[in-house]
């Protein structure tokens, strides 16, 4: 078998980053589904998530086997006790950017979509700098941001362009 070059180290780490986002944000998804519903299927999840039912399955399958999600087939989907600690984690790290993009002056929506990215790839010592900057500037005009959601914040947007474009 031959050695793997040093040269696909970085797309090896690419390829890692990449599932622990996916990782991340559908138990996230999971979370806000079943506070918001009760329960969460893999139709919920393929509708949040914009993709294929397929898609949703091999996703969630592969999420059970790293012990993430209890799932069944024709059963809902919900989250183990370490699903729920990285959910927990994930929802911190989104509203800590979110606050953080909000405290600097970046649209509320634009910082709910923005923060839906951002929120994978920050550091601790540089998301424990962006909740310190956002907590210094809440202290100094009194205020605190409500956090939305990338979808939210979309489908807010759409409305208020729909809005618009009708007074024009």
């Amino acid at each position: 078998m031959p050695k793997a070059s040093t040269s696909s180290n970085p797309h090896r780490r690419t390829r890692h980053d990449h599932r622990k986002e996916t990782a991340e944000d559908y138990v996230e998804a999971v979370a806000a589904i079943h506070d918001a519903q009760g329960s969460c299927r893999v139709v919920d999840l393929a509708r949040r998530f914009a993709v294929s039912h397929v898609t949703v399955t091999r996703t969630v399958a592969r999420l059970r086997d790293e012990g993430l999600l209890v799932a069944e087939p024709y059963r809902p989907v919900s989250l183990t006790p370490a699903g729920k600690r990285l959910a927990a984690a994930a929802r911190r790290r989104h509203e800590i950017v979110y606050r953080f993009l909000v405290a600097i002056g970046v649209d509320r929506q634009v910082a709910a979509s923005d923060s839906e990215g951002i929120e994978h790839h920050v550091s601790p010592q540089t998301l424990r700098r962006f909740e310190a900057i956002a907590i210094q500037m809440v202290s100094q005009h009194g205020h605190v941001a409500p956090v939305l959601s990338a979808r939210g914040a979309l489908e807010s947007h759409a409305k208020t362009q729909s809005r618009n474009e009708g007074s024009n």
